[in-house]
């Protein structure tokens, strides 16, 4: 057959080849040893977490070798497009800190030489490479998915399987004559395009996938789909090109591309191209009530959605290094002896990621959450509870703002040091944990909840000595003594010795005294230090809040 007169007649307005192609996207000037990465979502619908996952990757791949990590919209599936979809891609990376350094960058924006960083607009040049394919002999129309019905496919197939006992027998189509295709074209037949498979079944080869390592991969046999009966092309195609024109040099994915890694590099090789490097990514999982594992699933898991985060109000970059611990062991340790680095300065290796599926665990994240807001100083958390606050939660945001003074104080309660508190998982906890130390949140009935260890009576009789004598303008270790000398009268044992050698001659300790005080001036029995959180109180509010406890106790 004559392909280059069949490409032709394919392909009629296609006049330019991949040779303007590759002449007009130049190779990038970059040092040597520079990594080209690029995130590729689809526009339909949320950017899961395990994209982000992936963009991590690529952003510490190039960002550790003064390379280039750039976004491409990959929107060809418009039956599936979501509105903003691709906005909301692009927000959420750069929420995490992991903005592109070139391409799409929402509202229509996109900067870089190498686009356009759409694909749906980049129609020429998929087509341009569909002609070179054909003209070498290594595509062909298939007229089969564009006139069949899905009835017709199935049927050929279950036809293909009686005489081969193959389901991935060659497509008919491939050996169709110009003459049985030109008739095809003009009778109005559209065309999908197909690769023409050169693979044995039997053969194998060597490919080293940069998580995977070295495997035997057996090479392909499908005629798999290059263009779709509309001129759209697949993923396929499009990465191929896309990678290719716009210098990618690893391309990261999920393992779920894995199997299609023989076709795709049987693609380059039918194209005369180069192939990339490939790091198939293991695919984030976790354990359903049944205890079983399985994917990390957009319909059944609200943190599969990288917004649940920020909406929850988890630092960003507690997301980034939980995805780190999940990506290279060693992450956990080296935060441990290096508390106050930036994540960046970690020796992350692509090649140090290992192969299993790693567990999404909700508990974990809240741990590497709490220990980032730990490093942070005071300014600093009040600053993003008010961040979030402002986007998630207006009357707090209020609050937060008119009581600047006394949040910064709370917050400041045991943050220096070797171990500093770490009572906040969320900025959003601060709406429930510090909700007594503002009037506009405190729920008075909680100021009664004691435990029922200390009688009521008692608690009455040592709220009011406490009340004649209290004095918050002494340093801690003397306000201390003299809560302990009031309980002493009150029937508190003053010597824990003396308490733990005969608990039942006595009311409680001094600890049991200190539990009633907290409860009856913040409701709970989980505060910072309770001498500097009545200081913060200030004296009138602390005396109005006893004051309501004995009267109602």
């Amino acid at each position: 057959m004559d392909y280059n007169k069949l490409a032709d007649l394919l392909f009629p307005n296609v006049d330019k080849d991949i040779d303007f192609y590759l002449a007009k996207f130049k190779k990038r000037d970059l040092p040597n040893g520079a990594e080209v990465t690029r995130i590729a979502p689809s526009p339909t619908g949320f950017l899961h977490l395990g994209t982000v996952y992936g963009a991590l990757i690529d952003y510490l791949a190039a960002y550790k070798t003064n390379g280039v990590f750039y976004m491409r919209l990959e929107d060809t599936d418009q039956k599936r497009e979501i509105e903003n979809a691709g906005q909301i891609a692009y927000d959420m990376l750069c929420f995490y800190g992991l903005t592109p350094d070139e391409g799409y960058a929402g509202d229509g924006k996109q900067s870089g030489e190498y686009g356009s960083y759409i694909q749906s607009k980049r129609a020429e040049i998929y087509h341009a490479f569909a002609k070179h394919l054909v003209k070498v002999g290594r595509a062909f129309p298939c007229f089969c998915q564009s006139a069949d019905s899905k009835a017709d496919i199935l049927k050929r197939r279950e036809e293909q399987l009686e005489e081969t006992d193959d389901i991935e027998a060659k497509d008919p189509c491939r050996d169709l004559t110009y003459k049985e295709i030109e008739a095809n074209i003009n009778s109005g037949k559209k065309f999908a395009l197909r690769l023409k498979s050169q693979g044995d079944s039997d053969k194998t080869f060597e490919f080293v996938d940069l998580i995977k390592g070295k495997r035997e991969i057996r090479e392909n046999v499908k005629d798999i789909v290059l263009l779709k009966s509309n001129g759209i092309p697949v993923y396929s195609l499009a990465h191929l090109v896309d990678d290719t024109l716009m210098g990618t040099t690893i391309v990261v994915r999920g393992e779920e591309w894995y199997p299609s890694l023989a076709a795709h590099l049987e693609l380059f090789d039918a194209c005369g191209l180069p192939r990339l490097k490939y790091a198939h990514t293991p695919v984030i999982c976790k354990l359903d009530e049944n205890g079983n594992k399985r994917k990390l699933s957009k319909r059944k898991d609200p943190e599969a959605d990288a917004r649940y985060f920020v909406v929850n109000g988890y630092p960003k970059q507690a997301v980034i290094e939980y995805l780190l611990n999940l990506l290279n062991s060693d992450f956990e340790g080296w935060r441990v002896k290096n508390p106050t680095a930036d994540y960046r300065d970690f020796d992350f290796k692509i090649s140090k990621i290992s192969s299993n599926n790693p567990m999404f665990d909700i508990v974990k994240m809240g741990d590497v959450s709490k220990n980032v807001i730990s490093r942070m100083t005071a300014q600093d958390v009040y600053l993003n509870v008010m961040e979030w606050a402002n986007a998630f939660d207006k009357d707090f945001a209020d609050i937060w703002k008119k009581n600047k003074e006394k949040a910064l104080k709370v917050l400041a309660i045991g943050r220096e040091g070797e171990r500093p508190r770490k009572d906040l998982t969320t900025f959003a906890d601060a709406k429930t944990l510090y909700s007594y130390m503002f009037k506009e949140t405190l729920n008075k009935q909680n100021l009664l909840s004691f435990d029922g260890k200390v009688d009521n009576a008692t608690i009455k009789e040592f709220l009011n000595k406490y009340l004649a004598n209290i004095d918050l303008n002494v340093d801690n270790q003397q306000w201390f003594n003299q809560v302990k000398e009031i309980a002493g009268t009150c029937g508190f044992a003053t010597d824990n010795k003396e308490y733990k050698a005969n608990p039942n001659a006595y009311k409680g300790n001094v600890a049991d005294a200190c539990a009633i005080i907290r409860i009856a001036t913040t409701g709970t029995n989980q505060t910072p230090d309770l001498c500097t959180i009545l200081k913060i109180l200030g004296d009138a509010e602390v005396k109005t809040r006893l004051k309501f406890v004995i009267d109602n106790v």
